[in-house]
């Protein structure tokens, strides 16, 4: 039994015993035509005496009281259909036990909990009704106004959720489906076609649009941010239909329109239960894990339940907040945050030992081609190819069931130290492949909001009222989003056997003069005021990325956006050179190390005017073949 301990609970208790009496003499003077005479007015007030404890008993025992009436809803009726269906039956029990001599007529018994139910479910839901209208309606709400565009399911919702706020009121909807104008969604009006924008954001003074299109593409998404710049509002957004889906994000998290928003692609569409399977209840090593693509790889595997996630990363700094992040998402999830370099073999293989992982996904790697095309050249190899040496050989000799080798669409063709490191690490993996470890290379383009990508640098010329800076009129890339980045990498991981390079599907191309367009009126910009400069190509980009070498032929997979690349093979001698080279103890210039890059990757050609040094004949012969860690205590 549940008792009223506070005073809206005993108000609600002592209305329902009211309700009560005033059913069973309601129905009483029903029965008669309202004209009660002796001794059925009698019988009435002394059976009544009896009833409304009854009743009041089988209230509190029904727990009516838990709730309020202001979120009244079909849980609560179902309890008062109870009550009064229990006291039905209890009632004339009762009055036959007591042996009381009174007349209750049969019609009585029938219609009181009738009108019981009728008095205490109308009562909760005319207050709900009047409770909502006097705190939500749109006439007496004092939020800003907004427009939301789709009037579909997600629309729905998201305007029933919004009629509670008091940050916004919505003043109605737009969809291009003319069935839908007029109707009303939750007191809000399909007001007409999505073209219409302009005209209703200026007769109501509306200064933000919601986008209700969670899984529309990215199109119709161009076309509304197009028509909200235009009209010189904000756009808005919910979160996009695989958040909703896996429940990160709630329909009313809304957020501003980004660029990968209008640029974005479909969604991705992942064997879940086979990565569930192959990560599910087991130990997983990503490094690079406090990077853009690491982070966000970390956070798609937690979803899939690892028994343990190892996260290995040189920044403590970026390594402490991922750590953070991922045990506030998932707090039953089992991490261990290693700080260091993957270049330090004693370290990576005391890692492997310990934590003996099932999989690794190798992320770390220094990625931004002009900061490596002069001055660290030395460090770009070390990291990038040596680092990649290191990792995967302590994999080998750990028999690690598969290491994932993030790569870059850069490594075609390269004319950047950058590209060229990570083509040698790519062969690096391809030479060890043949025993229990699996190497599975996956290549891919640009990543929007990555450190270094050319977005947060627009942003920033933008909110200083410009230049923007652009390299030249016609250089494009490829681009995808974080979360469709690190899914087709789970994806890939999956399916590669090893050995194989997989190349993602990137879709087409995107001139980057056209990228800092939308971004100026994505941003409210003046187009006319916010200048675009063309500052030239920096050393060693290209004016095009290509997603697979001209000397490359490729083969679909089972997945439509994954493509596996026949690829050279790797060179041996090549690699153990790199090792030579690499644990000697003095630093190489640039102009060493694109000779050597040079050597060992016919296909890199360096920009015109970059320095080449023949490379030094000592430095030619050939290292003893033993393993790493005795090579490093000679």
């Amino acid at each position: 039994m549940t008792l009223p301990f506070n005073w809206r609970a005993a108000l609600a208790f002592a209305h329902d015993v009211c309700v009560t009496a005033l059913a069973w003499i309601a129905i009483f003077w029903l029965r008669f035509n309202l004209d009660l005479r002796q001794p059925f007015a009698e019988d009435m007030w002394s059976t009544l005496a009896w009833i409304v404890p009854l009743q009041a008993t089988i209230f509190l025992s029904l727990g009516l009281y838990r709730g309020l009436w202001r979120f009244a809803s079909l849980p609560d009726l179902q309890r008062i259909v109870l009550a009064a269906g229990l006291g039905a039956i209890l009632i004339p029990l009762v009055l036959v036990m007591l042996k009381l001599q009174t007349a209750v007529p049969r019609s009585v018994l029938v219609f009181y909990p009738i009108a019981l139910i009728f008095l205490m479910a109308g009562s909760r839901f005319v207050y709900r009704i009047w409770k909502e209208h006097r705190l939500y309606s749109p006439l007496a709400a004092l939020g800003e106004p907004v427009l939301v565009v789709g009037a579909g399911e997600a629309g729905e919702r998201l305007t029933h959720a919004l009629a509670r706020s008091v940050q916004w009121r919505v003043i109605g909807l737009l969809d291009d489906d003319r069935t839908k104008h007029g109707r009303q969604l939750h007191h809000a009006t399909v007001l007409g076609p999505i073209g219409d924008l302009a005209a209703w954001t200026r007769r109501y003074g509306v200064r933000k649009v919601i986008l209700a299109l969670p899984s529309a593409n990215h199109a119709v998404r161009r076309r509304v941010a197009e028509l909200c710049a235009s009209a010189g509002v904000e756009a808005l957004t919910v979160p996009a239909y695989d958040e909703l889906m896996t429940g990160r994000l709630p329909l009313t998290m809304l957020r501003n329109v980004e660029l990968d928003d209008l640029l974005g692609r479909d969604p991705v569409v992942l064997d879940n239960a086979g990565i569930a399977e192959w990560l599910g209840n087991r130990v997983i090593m990503v490094t690079g894990a406090g990077g853009s693509i690491g982070a966000e790889l970390c956070r798609q595997i937690a979803r899939f339940r690892p028994a343990r996630l190892v996260l290995f990363d040189i920044s403590e700094a970026a390594l402490y907040e991922i750590r953070t992040a991922l045990l506030d998402s998932f707090p039953q999830l089992g991490v261990a945050a290693v700080v260091g370099d993957v270049k330090h073999a004693a370290l990576v293989e005391d890692t492997l030992a310990r934590e003996k992982p099932d999989a690794i996904f190798h992320a770390a790697a220094y990625k931004h081609v002009p900061l490596m095309e002069e001055t660290n050249t030395w460090q770009a190899v070390l990291n990038n190819s040596y680092g990649t040496f290191v990792l995967a050989s302590a994999a080998a000799a750990a028999k690690v069931e598969k290491l994932v080798l993030v790569s870059t669409d850069k490594a075609v063709n390269p004319t950047s130290v950058m590209g060229a490191t990570k083509r040698v690490a790519e062969q690096v993996c391809q030479s060890l492949q043949g025993g229990a470890t699996q190497f599975v290379i996956v290549r891919f383009g640009n990543v929007f909001g990555s450190a270094g990508s050319v977005i947060p640098r627009f942003a920033e010329q933008i909110s200083r009222g410009g230049p923007v800076t652009v390299t030249h009129p016609d250089i494009t890339r490829y681009f995808m989003s974080l979360s469709e980045a690190t899914q087709l990498l789970l994806q890939a991981g999956l399916q590669g056997r090893g050995g194989e390079i997989l190349a993602l599907d990137m879709g087409e191309p995107v001139r980057i003069v056209d990228l800092a367009r939308d971004m100026i009126r994505l941003y409210g910009a003046d187009p006319d005021r916010i200048a675009i400069v063309f500052i030239g190509l920096r050393p060693g980009e290209k004016l095009y990325e290509e997603p697979l070498a001209s000397g490359e032929a490729t083969k679909p997979t089972t997945h439509p956006k994954l493509h596996v690349a026949q690829a050279r093979s790797a060179n041996p001698d090549a690699i153990r050179q790199l090792v030579a080279w690499c644990e000697r103890d003095r630093v190489a210039d640039d102009g060493e190390v694109r000779a050597r890059l040079q050597a060992w990757i016919p296909e890199y050609a360096p920009p015109a005017g970059a320095s080449v040094k023949p490379i030094p004949a000592d430095s030619d012969a050939e290292p003893v073949a033993v393993p790493l860690r005795a090579q490093r205590r000679r």
